[in-house]
């Protein structure tokens, strides 16, 4: 679980935009960051085994 501090300082305009970055919008995770769907891989990896993410399945072959 990400710091709140740190949660809030990314939401704040930086004074260069390079340094800004991506966040889980659930989790405050910075890591593994699916811009696709603004969620972590672990929050992305939970959500699509409950089937809560339309057009995701879980591939089995």
């Amino acid at each position: 679980m990400a710091r709140k501090c740190l949660i809030e300082k990314s939401k704040k305009d930086p004074k260069y935009k390079t340094r800004q970055y991506n966040r889980c919008k659930l989790c405050g995770r910075r890591r593994a960051y699916f811009r696709r769907f603004q969620i972590c891989r672990l929050c992305f990896r939970k959500l699509a085994s409950k089937g809560e993410i339309p057009g995701v399945k879980k591939a089995s072959w």
